[in-house]
């Protein structure tokens, strides 16, 4: 619990042509040997992730990618995994030649970037091989260590943060507050520790001097029982929300971390407003239901059994549903009548936001987990409620 979840690191992605020397950035901005260099084009065949502490910035996640002028059918495939890469990148290092004018793909890397909107810095690598280096930007050598200090402060001011100051829950609670979770510890959670949104919630509770106070959802009514103060709020695991809904008070709050999730993403009310449109579902309409991470799928599967049984229940039709995982999130969005996402607790704010907009471009509304399932339980309003300030 005390490592910053890569989801809340800045994720940095290193881009340009084949042997610009991007591995070698890559390492000297670690300070170790985090990718393989050679002298041999292509020898990044697939991104390289290095999850650091890097200063004067703090956690960050650093992407290599393969080069962007890689050839044949397998380039195409690595081109498209470098474009891909842009989706969760908050700021881009575009590695040119420090002794060459810019080409045509060095450009048309600038030009996605400023089409996704994010901030870049063009470096220019090999300076020690020229003596009069062309300034297309910060002029650095990743052999020598040269220029290497002032890319990480130029990195540093492109890092600067946005101003969202969200927070998960800790804003609706005052020092002393009572709040139970409810943590199902079944076949589906993970073995012998906690899923990142409830370790999330855990910190953010105590962070407002409030009191945490865990439970799984057969204990609860006895734990409901043995306060003297009742609960600020419960927060419970999306699939045992009907479950927890019957046994919490009207008067108390309630909702869920998924929902959670949804406000401090900043996406609760478009959120809400498609999850009400599942009872509009007609027969063969296209579902997508996407998670964020990748995992063993139980029997009982949440995102691929629980939800098209509870949907199927509430309207009586039968959709289509097409299920992706991990990084995996379709291009074409067309077709389908609605998404359901996960939480998102393991994209960073650059890879939901991408998934946001291209759901809005393609007019397709989305929502997530645990507001589809407030809604499917008939308790969407009282879930909401409980976290409007």
């Amino acid at each position: 619990m005390n490592s910053t979840p890569n989801s809340e690191r800045v994720h940095i992605g290193i881009f340009g042509r084949r042997n610009a020397g991007k591995s070698s950035l890559l390492n000297a901005i670690a300070g170790q040997a985090a990718a393989v260099v050679s002298p041999v084009k292509g020898t990044t065949t697939d991104p390289v992730y290095k999850t650091m502490e890097l200063l004067p910035i703090g956690p960050v996640v650093i992407i290599d990618t393969p080069g962007i002028d890689d050839e044949g059918e397998l380039g195409s495939l690595r081109i498209a995994k470098t474009r891909a890469i842009l989706r969760k990148t908050d700021v881009a290092l575009l590695v040119a030649d420090a002794g060459e004018d810019l080409t045509e793909h060095d450009r048309a890397l600038i030009a996605a970037f400023e089409e996704a909107g994010v901030r870049y810095l063009t470096v220019c690598n090999k300076a020690d091989l020229t003596d009069h280096p062309v300034p297309h930007g910060i002029c650095v050598s990743a052999l020598t260590g040269f220029g290497i200090h002032q890319l990480k402060e130029g990195i540093a001011r492109a890092c600067k943060n946005d101003g969202n100051s969200r927070r998960l829950v800790g804003d609706l609670l005052s020092p002393g507050d009572l709040v139970v979770l409810v943590i199902p510890i079944d076949e589906s959670a993970p073995k012998g520790r906690l899923i990142l949104p409830q370790q999330q919630v855990i910190r953010d509770i105590l962070e407002s001097q409030a009191i945490p106070i865990l439970t799984q959802p057969e204990g609860l009514l006895d734990t409901l029982g043995k306060l003297t103060t009742p609960p600020k709020l419960v927060i419970t695991d999306s699939q045992v929300f009907g479950q927890v809904a019957k046994l919490t008070p009207e008067s108390v709050g309630l909702t869920s971390f998924s929902i959670l999730m949804a406000r401090y993403k900043g996406v609760l009310d478009g959120a809400a407003q498609a999850a009400r449109l599942i009872d509009e579902v007609k027969d063969g309409d296209k579902i997508l239901i996407a998670e964020g991470c990748t995992h063993h799928r139980q029997c009982e599967d949440i995102g691929t059994v629980k939800i098209p049984r509870w949907i199927e229940k509430q309207t009586g039709q039968k959709p289509v549903y097409t299920f992706t995982a991990g990084g995996e999130f379709p291009d074409d969005l067309s077709g389908f009548k609605l998404i359901i996402h996960c939480g998102g607790c393991m994209l960073n704010p650059r890879e939901m936001k991408y998934r946001q907009t291209a759901a809005k471009r393609a007019g397709v509304p989305i929502t997530n987990y645990g507001v589809a399932i407030s809604h499917l339980e008939g308790i969407l309003e009282r879930c909401i409620s409980a976290v409007d300030n």
